[in-house]
């Protein structure tokens, strides 16, 4: 297995992020062109409200920068660790899987139950990472 593998769901996971950083930026500059807002108002975002639509694509990117920053260190703790086996593929993927699920409903519907059981279980799947590290680890 290579010591890299990890690198494709990381991968997947920054296109997820650069996608939603672009529906923002699209979505801004057609709110100012529209008028919906004051392209000042992107100065200090203060003067002025910002579209409900551009307000939930900036919160879905900052979510990106959350807790998806754990699983970009344990995908590198595993490849600097050499735990990168079939086992902690899955896990990465089934992460990455899970965050798509959870951004197709945020930005989609929007539908709070599905959404926040598709939030737990990325975080559980995150857990289970680190613990497969740490017991692989220790079990050296």
């Amino acid at each position: 297995m290579s010591q890299y593998g990890l690198l494709f769901p990381m991968f997947a996971l920054v296109v997820l992020s650069f996608a939603v950083i672009m529906l923002l930026f699209r979505s801004r500059t057609r709110a100012v062109a529209e008028g919906k807002v004051s392209a000042g108002y992107f100065k200090t975002y203060q003067q002025g409200k910002e579209p409900d639509s551009s307000i939930l694509l900036s919160r879905h990117l900052i979510n990106l920068f959350e807790t998806p920053m754990l699983f970009y260190v344990a995908c590198l703790a595993g490849m600097v660790l050499e735990q990168v086996t079939v086992a902690m593929l899955i896990l990465a993927w089934l992460y990455v899987a899970l965050r798509y699920l959870h951004a197709f409903i945020h930005l989609g519907s929007n539908k709070l139950r599905p959404r926040i059981a598709l939030y737990f279980l990325s975080i559980v799947v995150m857990l289970l990472m680190w613990v497969y590290l740490v017991a692989g680890v220790l079990l050296r």
